[in-house]
């Protein structure tokens, strides 16, 4: 099984690219509204580190953001008990699809958590700050100040741009996008007949 993971700046596109790639996705966003939703272990634990603020079950989303913009280290807190729990369900993710060829990762804080191993292909996902701007203005819930928060725990690009064995650019059209996944799947398949 081949490890390939996505990485970039916030809005670059990663979580689209890692659609294309079309094998089985851990999809981290996606893990953690679950874990809102669902998980009463971690809303305790919530609850517990933050007494002064209200939170509902099933967490909502909006509760989360007004407790991270009232003070800019609750995000760092929020982060602490909630990725261990990523981290577990990366596990049982890889478990499940041991026998894939690939599989992607498309967590975005991949190399800040340290969930790399040595062999896993990591795709840097480049794209214009205007593209980018553009992308995150059509969501639903942009908050610039929550953005600049996010940026703040992340490693910086040029450090995710060097530790990556791929880098694909993305101008936001289909038929690009779907031309960088063929040639970074050919490419490690090549590789792995060669050895």
């Amino acid at each position: 099984m081949i490890r390939i993971a996505l990485v970039g700046d916030i809005g670059s596109g990663k979580s689209y690219f890692s659609k294309l790639f079309r094998f089985p996705i851990f999809d981290a966003d996606l893990e953690v509204t679950k874990i809102y939703g669902k998980d009463k272990k971690f809303n305790k634990l919530i609850r517990k580190k933050f007494p002064q603020q209200t939170f509902s079950f099933p967490l909502k989303k909006e509760e989360l953001i007004k407790c991270i913009l009232s003070n800019s280290g609750n995000l760092k807190k929020i982060s602490k008990i909630v990725h261990p729990i990523v981290k577990k369900k990366l596990g049982i993710f890889l478990k499940k699809n041991k026998n894939k060829k690939f599989v992607i990762l498309d967590i975005p804080l991949y190399l800040e958590n340290k969930l790399n191993s040595k062999n896993d292909v990591i795709v840097f996902v480049d794209a214009s700050n205007k593209d980018i701007k553009s992308s995150l203005l059509k969501r639903k819930r942009f908050n610039n100040k929550l953005l600049r928060l996010f940026k703040k725990i992340q490693l910086p690009l040029l450090i995710k741009k060097k530790r990556s064995n791929f880098i694909i650019r993305n101008d936001f059209t289909t038929k690009t996008a779907k031309r960088s996944v063929r040639y970074i799947l050919k490419q490690l398949r090549d590789e792995r007949n060669n050895t």
